[in-house]
Order: C-alpha cells, then structure tokens, then sequence
C-alpha cells in the first residue's frame, strides 16, 4: 500500500500532468502582454500609409520645382503668347488687348501661383488660342499614356526574358550575344530605330502602315499603327533594361542563399525564378521605372514621325506658340505619370527592404 503523498512532488507531479496548452497559457500571461494581431496589422497599415505620405509628398515637391521651372523657363523665350499667335494686319493694340486677356501683363510669380492653385479642381488654365487646355488634352494624353504604356509592357516582358535567358547560360555564346545585342540597341535614338521600322516593315515589305491615321473618337484607327510606334519606343528601352536585368541577376546569384540552393542540386531554372529573381525585383523595377520617363519623352519624337495622335504635336505648337498654360500642363500630367510609377518602384524596393527604406 502505497504511503502519504509528499505535498511538493504532488504540485510537481501535477505541474508536469498540466495539459499543454494551460503550461502555454500560464507563460503568455507571465511574459509581457504582446498586441493582438489586428492591433499589429493596424499598426503596420499606418506605417505603410505615412510612407506612402512622404514619398507622395516627395515627388510633389519634385514636380511643382519643375513647373516653377517650366514658367520660367518660358519666360525667358523672347516674344510671348500675344505675338506668336498674333495674326497679319494686328495692331499694336490689339495684340496688347489679347496679352491683357491673357494675363500676360502680370509678373510669372503671379500667374504661377493661379495656375498651382487651381490644379486642384482640374483647371489647366486657357490656352494662347482661347481654348481650354484641359479640353485640348483630353483626346491626345490618352493615346501617349496608350503608347508608352504599350511600349513599358512589351520592355519590361522582353527585358526580363532575355536577361533570364542569358543568366541561365552565364558567361556563354547566348549571355555575350546578348549583352552585346543589347549594348548596341540601347545606343540607337528612337527616331533612327523609327526610321528603320518604316524602311523595312512599311516600305520594303509593307506589312504595317507607316503613318497613323485617326478615326472620329481622335484615336488610332486600328491595332496595326499602334505597332511600329510602340517597337520604336520599345527597341532601345529593351537594350537598357536588358543590361540591368542580367546585371541584376548576376548580382543576386552571389547571394549565400542562392549559392546554397545550387550546392542542394536545384535545377538551374528553380533556382532562377525561386531564389534569384525574386531578389533581382527591386533593381528591376528601378530600370523599369526609369524608361518610363525616357519613353515619354521618346513619344514626342515618335509621335511626329508616325503622325501619331497624341500629346506630341501637342506640346510643339504650345512651344511654337509660347503657351505656357499647355506646356506646363502636359508637363504635369506626364510627370504625374512618372511620380506614379516611380512610387511603385519605391514601394516594392521598400517591401523588399522589409520596410527599412
């Protein structure tokens, strides 16, 4: 028959009988209090949410610098508005009655400040012709943002192809020709790629109109004129992400966690798409970013050489006309653009950072 229980090795006894989880139980209430887990994701939102803040506040501050540049650099223009839309037989008069209607007597701080202020209810001003410019853009700005979004989409699908394709045979016949391909096409300046274009696939060949041509809406008339614009602004742009791809790559298969999953025997495509080209993303995504403000700027070129309607033949005359209204406003529109995408780039390099940047 079994004697008295020792009352400590029955508390130890129950201790080590105690389910687990009231054992789990007991240690969280000892340990300090951590925060449930919504309170943790809404703190996670609102850090997310004030860097957002700061990088929008950022490139805002980054895009009313360059209007304030725009203004002045119009300023400086000899003549103005008045005189270059000025037509034969004006007076003197006259056109000083227009440069009053425009507002051209008041000091540029002036007019900048009216023009800043009332962005936010999306009044871009009139234009030198009488024409509001928000209405003069309306038809032309979309079909840019359609090219040059066109034209990043088939870059960076390219690029990232081709740059993983030369990373899987490093330092072979495919990654030099390649890099070499690549290095001589981001040389080439969109008008020549664009003239080639038209030479061999309109003229030689004829397989694709060589102007554009708008239909009643202002838009191109079909898919085919979309093609040999969007292949000029592409082609160079393709060279140059190519070169950041692999550079990319190649930096992050000397990484220790890439190396390791090679020595495990992890076939080399695994590898590349599991392990390297998730870290390559943030430098991606940088390049990618920065052609978009290159294949803006490209679009004004390309635009005129393929007739294209868009904001290229636009932003001509308004510098023609000395129409600081519109030139500021496509400016603005397009470095909204570029903010935008820029703003992407930094939020996938920030949540590859883990939040450090």
């Amino acid at each position: 028959m079994a004697g008295p229980l020792n009352p400590a090795k029955a508390a130890a006894h129950r201790q080590r009988r105690r389910p687990a989880n009231d054992r789990h139980d007991t240690d969280r209430e000892a340990s300090p209090r951590t925060p449930p887990r919504g309170a943790r994701l809404a703190a996670r939102l609102v850090r997310g949410a004030l860097r957002c803040g700061a990088l929008l506040a950022r490139r805002a501050l980054l895009l009313a610098a360059l209007l304030a540049l725009v203004f002045a650099a119009v300023e400086l223009l000899p003549g103005d508005a008045a005189d270059a839309t000025s037509g034969h037989g004006e007076s003197a008069a006259e056109i000083a009655e227009r440069r009053a209607l425009l507002g051209l007597d008041r000091p540029v701080t002036e007019r900048f400040l009216d023009w800043m202020t009332a962005l936010p209810t999306g009044d871009f001003g009139t234009s030198a012709r009488g024409e509001p410019v928000r209405a003069l853009l309306s038809g032309p700005f979309p079909n840019t943002l359609l090219l040059g979004g066109l034209a990043l989409l088939l870059t960076v699908l390219v690029s990232v192809a081709l740059g993983c394709w030369a990373a899987l045979r490093p330092h072979g016949a495919v990654d030099r020709t390649i890099s070499a391909t690549a290095t001589a096409v981001l040389a080439l300046p969109e008008f020549v790629v664009a003239v080639g274009l038209v030479l061999v696939l309109a003229l030689w060949t004829d397989l694709l109109p060589a102007v554009t041509t708008a239909n009643a809406e202002g838009r191109p008339a079909s898919w085919e004129m979309l093609v040999l614009p969007v292949l000029a602004l592409s082609i160079p742009q393709i060279g140059w992400n190519t070169r950041i791809v692999r550079a990319a790559l190649a930096d992050e298969a000397k990484a220790p966690h890439v190396e390791t999953a090679v020595l495990d025997g992890l076939p080399a495509r695994r590898v590349l798409t599991r392990h390297v080209l998730p870290g390559a993303l943030p430098a991606i995504a940088a390049g990618a970013a920065t052609s978009t403000g290159m294949l803006l700027g490209g679009a004004v070129v390309v635009e005129t050489v393929f007739n294209y309607p868009g904001v290229g033949g636009v932003l001509a005359s308004a510098v023609t006309d000395r129409d600081t209204p519109v030139i500021a406003a496509v400016v603005m529109l397009t470095g909204a653009v570029i903010s935008g995408v820029l703003l992407i780039a930094d939020l996938i390099r920030d949540r590859a950072a883990g939040g450090r940047l």
